[in-house]
């Protein structure tokens, strides 16, 4: 079960995904810095006890894993270029 403030960030990248596999077909292209000051402003009300591998993913912006991950799908996760998953 994840807290109000992670349903709140998986929202938000959930909408980052989608608004991203839109890009191809969207006129006029919607803009992302909306999209990326949410996810931080979210990000940053999570506790300092939060999730080592959620808090490496924010931090490195690596949206996708932070989401796959959310979603109970970390083991989809590749190994990155910082030997963390």
């Amino acid at each position: 079960m994840i807290s109000p403030v992670e349903q709140e960030l998986l929202a938000a990248l959930v909408q980052l995904d989608e608004t991203v596999k839109s890009l191809a077909t969207a006129r006029p292209k919607p803009s992302l810095l909306p999209l990326f000051a949410r996810i931080d402003e979210v990000a940053a009300q999570l506790p300092r006890a939060a999730d080592p591998s959620l808090l490496h993913y924010l931090h490195k912006k690596s949206y996708q894993k932070a989401r796959l991950f959310l979603q109970g799908r970390d083991t989809e996760n590749q190994l990155g270029n910082c030997r963390h998953v």
